[in-house]
């Protein structure tokens, strides 16, 4: 049977807008069965805003004892100490399957290499009125969500861990949920040493997000928090933005596809699947100029997905966020694409070094057919935490700048201050500022 996805014809801005633009939901949806979990475990009937609140306070008054009493609720697991000993993830790296670990061990030194080539440096330039530039510094402790929930994710450790090392970071923290009785997977412990983190907390949900902003007795506060989780994380770091930095706020996953005729359509709709699969709400959106792909897609997904072992997950995907849209011209997809800015943009045509120049916004660009996102998804070496939700269009994937900051430095001389000074003073006095005109006319005075 044919997979039910959207098919249509994109014919200017407001049909690109009906189709293509994300929904805008002020207050999560929170499913029947997790509001009422939620109105058993606070005594009354809360929002997903609601529920976030009430951790991240108790987390900040109770430090430790709310971490553990949260952790029990959510996670079905009690625990005596948060922090996950060095000798469980040794344990973890050696019991590991030795493909896999060979596997992550490739994928971290494509990562740690790939981003040794951002590292930025401080600088100086000394000119006759004295010496100007700037002092690039890692930040001193991050905090690293990794998701634990229906599946654990080791490459979205390694994707955020490594350019924290690489940027020279002193103190990399991870925060993972233990999965009930069986804890922390392997697989996470794992990665975790692989990478060369520092500390790994047994903790999630929003009272992870809470311990990492403001402490605990057992977690050191952080500087910054980055990492993708569900809807409470997502709230939580916006509830602590400010008390600490955080990355972004991460959507569901996306793709936009731009292909011609001469797209090989198993792989256009390999594609499709593979970005669908990630979460029901995940959109894979293919755009052609081709009206037979276009009419072949449909057969062609219940083929595939008939093999594959999420099909619940790939069906409701495609069926409510999946999107063929055909348009006249390959300038006209770019443009669409543009507009849309979309986390992975992949190029299936004929001459797609031609769009590389006309693209603007994407969080990554995957080029021709052998460079599909499942590649950069593990072992091509950029970040796989990229920009969702159009923010692509001002904000970029992790990257090593991201755990850097920049410390400027001014050491002017007496000319600096006798040949800018006037100047300054002007501005100064412009804006009513008095002082600060002041500051540089005692400098011209005692230099007279």
């Amino acid at each position: 049977m044919a997979q039910h996805i959207k098919i249509t014809r994109l014919s200017g801005a407001g049909t690109q807008k009906q189709l293509l633009r994300r929904g805008e939901q002020p207050e999560p949806a929170l499913s029947q069965s997790i509001q009422d979990r939620n109105a058993e475990i606070f005594g009354r009937p809360m929002t997903a805003h609601e529920v976030v609140d009430q951790i991240v306070r108790d987390v900040q008054s109770e430090g430790d004892t709310a971490v553990r009493r949260y952790t029990e609720i959510f996670d079905q697991r009690a625990l005596e100490e948060l922090e996950v000993p060095r000798t469980e993830w040794n344990r973890a790296l050696e019991a590991l399957d030795p493909e896999l670990r060979d596997a992550l061990k490739i994928a971290e030194g494509r990562i740690r290499s790939f981003h040794e080539r951002q590292v930025r440096q401080s600088w100086f330039d000394a000119e006759e009125l004295g010496v100007f530039g700037q002092i690039v510094r890692p930040l001193e402790r991050v905090g690293i969500y990794t998701p634990g929930g229906s599946a654990a994710l080791p490459s979205s450790l390694l994707m955020t861990a490594i350019p924290a090392r690489v940027a020279g970071v002193e103190e990399i923290i991870i925060a993972t949920p233990p999965r009930g009785e069986d804890g922390i997977s392997d697989v996470i412990l794992a990665a975790a040493a692989i990478a060369g983190v520092d500390r790994v907390f047994a903790i999630g949900g929003a009272q992870a997000i809470a311990a990492l902003a403001f402490g605990t007795e057992s977690v050191p506060q952080v500087d910054k928090i980055y990492g993708p989780g569900n809807t409470f994380v997502a709230l939580a770091k916006q509830r602590v933005s400010g008390t600490v930095a955080i990355d972004q706020i991460a959507g569901p996953t996306e793709t936009l596809l731009i292909a011609d005729e001469s797209a090989d359509i198993e792989i256009v709709v390999a594609d499709l699947i593979a970005q669908a699969e990630h979460d029901p709400v995940a959109s894979a959106i293919l755009i052609t100029t081709s009206p037979e792909l276009a009419d072949a897609i449909p057969a062609e997904i219940s083929r595939q997905v008939a093999e594959l072992e999420r099909e619940k997950i790939i069906s409701a995907s495609l069926e409510n966020n999946g999107v063929v849209a055909l348009v006249d011209s390959l300038q006209e997809a770019v443009d669409y694409a543009n507009s849309y800015a979309p986390e992975h943009l992949c190029l299936l045509v004929r001459d797609p070094w031609a769009l590389v120049p006309k693209v603007r916004n994407a969080g990554g660009i995957f080029i021709g057919e052998s460079s599909p996102e499942a590649l950069g998804d593990y072992t091509a070496g950029p970040s796989h935490v990229m920009p969702t939700g159009g923010t692509a269009r001002y904000s970029s994937p992790v990257n090593v700048g991201d755990f850097q900051k920049v410390i400027s430095l001014l050491a002017g001389n007496a000319r600096a201050i006798a040949e800018l000074g006037p100047a300054t003073m002007r501005i100064a006095e412009a804006e009513g500022l008095s002082g600060h005109a002041r500051a540089i006319q005692r400098r011209l005075d005692r230099d007279r």
